[in-house]
């Protein structure tokens, strides 16, 4: 059997294969409420039935002002965990793994009924608002925010929580050289928040904890993919399981950005897979399953995500059976769903 179908132990949970479903943004949320709705009942169910292992709900706000827009899901009350409950349940039922990814927008909040916050008060973009600077009482609050929301995940069924410090978001901007230039605490240690978010969630509900980190800013002077190696030894010893390794996303503009390729994040995975024991997942243009089993059997990852491509189609975990002669695994795969 080929690496990518075999089954995998993730903390707890044995997934029935090495394929994960990025947390991919996508705007449907009515109301301005937060509440999954129908369709991310049917957008989900769909990635189940085309046999994906694990499923990472999209970014996921512990606050209202935390969204990226007004169009996204929030877990910051607990009128939202029964429409979340609706996605884990159909989830499950159809043999996939879900987790659901806990994020905090700050200065890339687009939300317009809200301000946005940050570390200091610089502004992602020309044309973004200029941040609030959270003052330490606030950043105390956004840290009970995050506990909050896994505990309603917890509640809501899913089956383990990605703390998103990627991508420039708020988590990602409290590690940035430049952004975070505050004099307190939390400027001398850029880490500690995320440290002390992962420590008082894992101490406030049993569930499996990973970390989606930007193993590099794409900004020369800012930090680097060895700052990243560090950190990554450090949450390890904190108990998550697993690190989910990406880049880019924190600067409206960069002096150092990748060409944007099949793989060209992989050497960032493979960078924190040699330095770390627990499983890495490598996600970015991954297009074929030719791709992923070469990053497995290269020793690059242990699960291999997409994102673009499951979006395309939902079918692409199949897809990929089929290209790795599984056929036992597609009939497998439909008579699992449908019986």
């Amino acid at each position: 059997m080929s690496l990518l179908f075999s089954k995998f132990k993730l903390g707890n949970l044995t997934l029935a294969n090495r394929t994960v479903f990025a947390p991919s943004c996508t705007y449907k949320v009515k109301n301005n409420d937060g509440k999954p709705n129908e369709y991310h009942q049917t957008h989900y169910g769909a990635r189940a039935i085309g046999s994906v292992g694990l499923i990472i709900v999209e970014a996921t706000a512990v606050e209202s002002r935390g969204r990226i827009t007004n169009n996204d899901l929030g877990l910051y009350n607990d009128e939202q965990i029964s429409a979340h409950q609706n996605i884990t349940r159909l989830v499950k039922s159809l043999g996939s793994q879900i987790g659901v990814q806990l994020a905090h927008a700050g200065r890339k909040s687009e939300c317009t009924d809200s301000e946005a916050v940050a570390p200091s008060t610089q502004a992602f973009s020309p044309n973004s608002k200029i941040p609030k600077k959270l003052s330490l009482d606030e950043i105390l609050q956004i840290k009970q925010n995050f506990v909050s929301a896994a505990i309603r995940a917890k509640k809501a069924g899913y089956d383990l929580i990605e703390i998103h410090a990627a991508h420039g978001y708020l988590l990602n901007q409290f590690l940035s050289k430049k952004i975070n230039d505050r004099d307190d605490e939390y400027g001398k240690d850029k880490t500690l928040l995320l440290k002390q978010i992962i420590t008082e969630v894992k101490n406030a509900v049993d569930i499996e904890v990973g970390v989606r980190l930007s193993a590099y800013t794409w900004q020369n002077d800012d930090y680097s993919v060895n700052d990243i190696v560090t950190l990554s030894k450090e949450l390890e010893k904190l108990g998550i399981c697993y690190l989910h390794i990406s880049s880019g996303g924190v600067y409206f503009q960069t002096n150092d950005a990748p060409t944007i390729a099949p793989l060209y994040q992989a050497k960032y995975a493979k960078a924190i897979k040699q330095a770390v024991n627990i499983p890495v997942i490598a996600v970015g243009l991954i297009k074929t399953a030719g791709e992923s089993e070469a990053l497995l059997l290269g020793d690059v990852c242990d699960l291999v995500a997409y994102s673009r491509a499951i979006l395309a189609n939902p079918n692409f975990v199949i897809q990929m059976m089929s290209e790795l002669k599984e056929y036992d695994l597609i009939d497998n795969t439909f008579t699992r769903t449908y019986k």
